[in-house]
């Protein structure tokens, strides 16, 4: 299995170029990038429906994201302000939502994230359409857990100061996982292994999460500390983005920042690959095993919750801070 990814690489993983253009969580790039290659590190009896559905799993790794900008509670479910619980920090088990709701209120959760509960509700919806043979909700499901999980890979997405905007870093979330890997990915090892399954799924990914809530203050000393090496004039350059020249993060900035970090967006791209083809196996043994032989193929055209929705205006604020 490993000598059919080496050998398949270039033609099947890598996503062109272009595609790298647009910017929102993890960037449309890297969440389809990792979609793509979670697939490849599926078992035999899974990997085979997958494959011939990759183009679906990678275009609609991102439908989460353009859904934030069209349902209100859809915001919610991809992060989690760990500092406004610092009780959770020091638990190795996340309490279910029922009781979550009970000690907190359902209004406080909503505005402070519900990540980890959300990851499990989506988890069940894709084992159920396992369980009933629906191909169509298998790939939905399947696209749309993969990118929880990634979030859930980005440690700015597990705290409050989520943009850098209570440390005058404002702009750092789409600089650390957008603009770094667009950059740098194509010379990581994005083959993290074969995918097992997980006993215990909410405690596993809240384990994840607070794993990857422990590199927050390395994403923003280490920015902080470069911004006040390098000119201003040297943090900024233009850039093309969607045929248009705009300012970003200069390649030279980019790249000391990336240095500093010592390969922490590799390792967190490696994680989120691993884990997310953990919880598709998971899914699909704890539905029996279903045999996924001679299921047909879902066409890009298919109908997508998001394909006829215009996405370029937000109408309400998906956080407090915005």
């Amino acid at each position: 299995m490993r000598f059919l990814l080496a050998g398949t690489l270039c033609s099947l993983l890598l996503l062109p170029l272009g595609t790298a253009n647009a910017s929102f969580k993890w960037g449309f790039f890297a969440h389809m990038q990792i979609n793509r290659m979670a697939v490849f590190t599926l078992p035999p009896e899974m990997f085979g429906f997958y494959k011939r559905n990759l183009e679906y799993l990678t275009k609609h790794a991102v439908d989460p994201d353009k859904m934030r900008y069209l349902v209100k509670e859809e915001g919610a479910r991809h992060f989690m302000d760990l500092d406004h619980y610092p009780e959770l920090l020091a638990t190795k088990k996340l309490m279910r939502w029922n009781d979550a709701v009970t000690l907190y209120s359902e209004d406080t959760l909503q505005s402070k994230g519900i990540l980890p509960w959300n990851i499990e509700l989506t988890l069940n919806r894709l084992t159920k359409a396992f369980v009933e043979r629906d191909s169509a909700k298998i790939l939905r499901y399947s696209a749309y857990l993969g990118h929880y999980l990634a979030d859930a890979s980005v440690p700015l997405h597990t705290t409050s100061n989520y943009n850098g905007q209570l440390t005058g870093q404002k702009g750092i979330h789409g600089f650390w996982e957008t603009r770094l890997p667009v950059l740098f990915s194509s010379s990581y090892d994005q083959l993290p292994g074969r995918a097992g399954y997980i006993d215990h799924p909410l405690d596993y990914v809240w384990k994840h999460i607070l794993q990857c809530h422990n590199a927050v203050d390395s994403v923003l000393k280490f920015e902080a500390k470069l911004n006040s090496e390098m000119a201003s004039e040297q943090k900024y350059g233009l850039v093309e983005k969607n045929k248009m020249m705009v300012s970003d993060y200069s390649e030279k900035y980019s790249e000391k920042y990336h240095q500093q970090l010592n390969g922490m967006v590799e390792r967190q791209m490696i994680s989120a690959i691993h884990i997310i083809g953990c919880y598709w196996y998971t899914a699909w043994k704890n539905a029996g095993q279903p045999s996924l032989n001679n299921w047909k193929i879902r066409k890009d055209d298919d109908e997508s919750p998001v394909d006829s929705l215009s996405v370029t205006k937000r109408t309400f604020k998906v956080r407090e801070e915005e």
